[in-house]
């Protein structure tokens, strides 16, 4: 099975918001770090989600997301445009997810080099993201380009007596890359 990757930059229509909660649900209750820890239902992630689509409709946030070709949401990432002047030449990339089914197949990989070319295609030197200690993230992300600039330790409880890192990591984007 493969999917196409595209960028949504407006609102984005049904099914994709009722797509979204479904594959936030699955990815959580699979294991993945992605703002929550299971047990998880749609329920749960709306508000997060529905912030994460206001953001699109105001043009903070740029939807990458990857469909399977029967037009099954299969993966997606979000990046978050800083308004900071003195920020502005770089961006956040959050929300990285890949159906469980699908995983180990490089269509995560394949989810961050699309983020990096719309990055560089929006002129931006830079992309950040952060990612829960303790699951081997950091490492796939190394594997892709992205550099440990930082660490807060103990900042993410995902359960008492279960306190991880918060990892920071940068993918710079030269000019001419």
């Amino acid at each position: 099975m493969t999917f196409t990757l595209f960028t949504r930059d407006a609102q984005p229509t049904q099914p994709l918001p009722y797509q979204l909660l479904t594959l936030w649900t699955d990815v959580t209750n699979a294991g993945g770090a992605v703002g929550f820890v299971p047990p998880v239902t749609a329920v749960d992630i709306r508000p997060r989600a529905e912030a994460h689509l206001t953001a699109i409709a105001e043009g903070r946030t740029r939807l990458l997301a990857g469909f399977t070709a029967d037009g099954r949401l299969a993966a997606t990432a979000f990046l978050a445009l800083n308004d900071h002047p003195l920020m502005r030449h770089w961006a956040w990339l959050y929300t990285v997810m890949v159906d469980p089914a699908l995983q180990g197949r490089g269509y995560g990989a394949d989810l961050l080099r699309e983020a990096e070319d719309r990055a560089r295609a929006l002129g931006l030197e830079g992309l950040r993201i952060t990612c829960r200690g303790g699951e081997g993230l950091e490492r796939f992300y190394a594997s892709c380009g992205y550099k440990e600039i930082g660490r807060a330790p103990d900042a993410l409880r995902v359960a008492p007596g279960d306190d991880r890192d918060e990892i920071t990591m940068l993918l710079p984007l030269p000019p001419g890359d």
